[in-house]
């Protein structure tokens, strides 16, 4: 029996991110039959060469490129972002602004120009209210406005799940929607000016940082997920077409310390710093935020399957075999 993604010509945005080259290597190996298309920006070069990936050099803020980068394709899964840590949100936090909300209203209206089916459009879970604990879709309350740290990201993230919901309306575009927990693993930043806390973690680790600092409280908890799980969850979505339009959080739902991130991360790099210092002053954001993934695992069956101490461990030893040449 074939699957709804057997023999289709995919689409997938963002192919040089670190969501985005995963995705390509899962749909590529669960999914010979299917072809894939995947966007690079004009600067940047594929980060992996996988099997019935065509690259497209492109600008997806611009029409004309994201038209004819869709141009034949069954389905799309858009996970192009500008991205950044803490330290970035605080510093320049437009950033994470204009570019994504263009980009997406770009593809968006694009997808209905090229006759494009069904889409998975990844975003981030920076688009809920100050809230702390495990948080369902339906926790969202557009009333009242995204955590002050994610005030810009958090309201581009809704108005894209909004514009999502429009072209599903008028169009009739399958739009399925993964609202995001902290992603990890091999091909991430770690430049220090724009990585998330736990390749920062692992890169201080590794550089055998003494005494060890670490932004943050060591109570500080978080739902991140590694990035083969991260993958699995956005094909399962996109596979199952019964699906016509929701939202689903994708976690995977374990609530992680900073404290156990920093632990993980000296055991497998093999540091033994005399002193950790865990510095409250530097950027933060929330002390406590995790996603309930009942309904994703519930409606498709998905479930993570690294642990994140595992993963740590695979992105640990990914990074000490290519911090000379990743360039990122």
């Amino acid at each position: 029996m074939l699957s709804y993604l057997d023999k289709k010509l995919v689409f997938v945005g963002g192919a040089t991110g670190l969501a985005g080259v995963h995705i390509l290597k899962h749909l590529a190996s669960t999914y010979p039959t299917c072809r894939i298309r995947a966007c690079i920006h004009v600067r940047k070069q594929p980060l992996v060469e996988v099997e019935n990936v065509e690259y497209l050099r492109g600008d997806l803020k611009k029409q004309d490129d994201c038209r004819e980068m869709l141009d034949g394709c069954d389905c799309a899964i858009m996970a192009a972002a500008e991205t950044g840590g803490s330290a970035a949100l605080k510093s320049e936090p437009w950033k994470q602004v204009n570019d994504n909300l263009i980009m997406n209203a770009q593809f968006l209206e694009s997808c209905i120009a090229e006759n494009i089916k069904r889409i998975v459009c990844v975003i981030s879970a920076t688009l809920y209210q100050e809230l702390e604990g495990a948080m369902k879709e339906e926790d969202l309350d557009l009333n009242k406005d995204p955590h002050p740290a994610y005030f810009g990201v958090g309201w581009v993230n809704r108005s894209i799940e909004k514009l999502c919901t429009f072209w599903y309306r008028e169009r009739g575009l399958e739009a399925v929607i993964a609202r995001t927990s902290n992603i990890f693993g091999p091909y991430a930043s770690f430049n220090p000016a724009r990585s998330n806390f736990i390749p920062a973690i692992i890169r201080k680790s590794i550089d055998r940082m003494e005494p060890f600092e670490v932004w943050g409280s060591p109570d500080v908890t978080r739902d991140v997920i590694y990035s083969t799980d991260f993958a699995s969850a956005i094909i399962e979505l996109m596979n199952h077409d019964e699906i016509k339009y929701d939202v689903f959080n994708v976690g995977s739902g374990e609530k992680t310390t900073v404290k156990s991130v920093v632990e993980w991360a000296l055991k497998y790099a093999g540091h033994s710093p005399k002193k950790i210092v865990y510095d409250n002053k530097s950027p933060s954001s929330i002390k406590y935020r995790s996603l309930d993934c009942s309904k994703i695992k519930r409606l498709t069956g998905w479930k993570p399957l690294t642990s994140i101490e595992e993963g740590i461990r695979e992105t640990v030893e990914w990074w000490k075999n290519n911090k000379e040449s990743w360039d990122r």
